[in-house]
């Protein structure tokens, strides 16, 4: 979120205090993200190292805070874990929030810093150990698992076949409206390939491992030293590992490298696999249907929130250009190269 919401600082503090025994002696509300249900603060209290704050808004799922600790307890250096709160939870509530604290790390994300190769190769293997961990049975019922739902698709056409309602909006609706009038017909195509690739997958059965499945620069952060954190857990699904693959590659990594450098470097770490390329296009694809539903419903159906609906028009054009990543995805469609 870009702009600050309306929540009282003292409200806030409070939460800190009572939850996690905090005297909050400063509170900086940054703007990080697109995720309009999500808001990050910066807390410090005392003399101690300061803290970073997540409110986040809408569903939580336990697994998305279990699991990253799990994997930081196991010595997963490069997981970004929840710190508890004195229950003993890894969140707390705070009105319509989730309240979720971190360490605090000084760094820029993956696009405003570029990673090493020795971080790429160093994030193909700590990838590789996530979608190897074992999940315990005490954990693995919580965890959402795949079902290529056409909830995304079907919003996407949804919001296609009424632009007319939208074009007398604000300036950024009247602006989206008639950007994805311009873009209907490769719009229903790219709709039309993800779902005869849903329904070619859900025929596979493939097998599912764990996925972070929001990989993109946004959620690597970055120090001063170059040491890179995943952060971001709340989309963790049980799904094929090409949910978390397609960003490799995929046009979503801050552009530092091409996208072969990308894959060379990620690989030596991961290790050898064969990637399903059914799997691969069908998630940049359904990627990019997402974030078109998404934004759509941003700036379609409210008006709240100028600056983070701005850049989400700005974002969503981008997807189009030509090296952006619908083009990535069509290259990555191997029904388009053997059709």
């Amino acid at each position: 979120m870009l702009e600050k919401p309306d929540i009282q600082d003292e409200l806030i503090a409070a939460c800190l205090h009572d939850e996690y025994g905090l005297s909050v002696a400063e509170l900086t509300f940054l703007p990080l993200g697109l995720d309009e249900d999500s808001v990050v603060y910066r807390v410090v209290a005392g003399d101690e190292p300061p803290y970073f704050l997540k409110l986040r808004r809408g569903r939580f799922d336990e697994i998305n805070v279990a699991f990253p600790k799990l994997l930081a307890d196991q010595g997963v250096a490069h997981v970004m874990a929840p710190l508890a709160a004195k229950t003993g939870q890894l969140w707390s509530r705070l009105g319509d929030f989730n309240t979720i604290l971190y360490p605090y790390v000084e760094g820029k994300d993956g696009y405003a810093v570029a990673l090493s190769d020795q971080a790429w190769v160093d994030f193909g293997r700590v990838l590789k150990t996530v979608h190897t961990a074992a999940v315990p049975p005490t954990l693995a019922p919580y965890f959402p698992r795949e079902e290529y739902s056409a909830q995304a698709r079907e919003s996407v056409k949804s919001f296609i076949a009424h632009l007319g309602e939208y074009a007398d909006g604000d300036l950024v609706a009247a602006q989206l409206a008639g950007f994805l009038n311009l873009k209907r017909e490769e719009i229903l195509d790219l709709v039309g390939r993800c779902e005869r690739l849903a329904q070619a997958l859900q025929a596979q059965c493939p097998e599912f491992t764990v996925c972070h499945s929001d990989l993109h620069a946004g959620n690597l952060l970055i120090d001063a030293d170059g040491k890179f954190y995943i952060v971001d857990w709340d989309e963790l699904i049980m799904a094929p590992k090409e949910r978390d693959l397609m960003f490799i590659g995929g046009g979503q990594m801050g552009g530092w490298r091409t996208l072969q450098e990308e894959a060379l470097l990620f690989y030596q770490g991961y290790g050898q696999t064969a990637v399903d390329t059914t799997a691969l296009a069908y998630y940049r694809y359904e990627r990019i249907i997402q974030d078109i539903a998404a934004f759509s419903e941003q700036i379609f159906l409210t008006e709240e929130g100028g600056e983070d609906r701005e850049q989400a028009l700005v974002y969503l054009k981008s997807v189009f250009l030509p090296g952006g990543v619908l083009k990535i995805a069509y290259i990555s469609d191997r029904t388009l190269i053997e059709g």
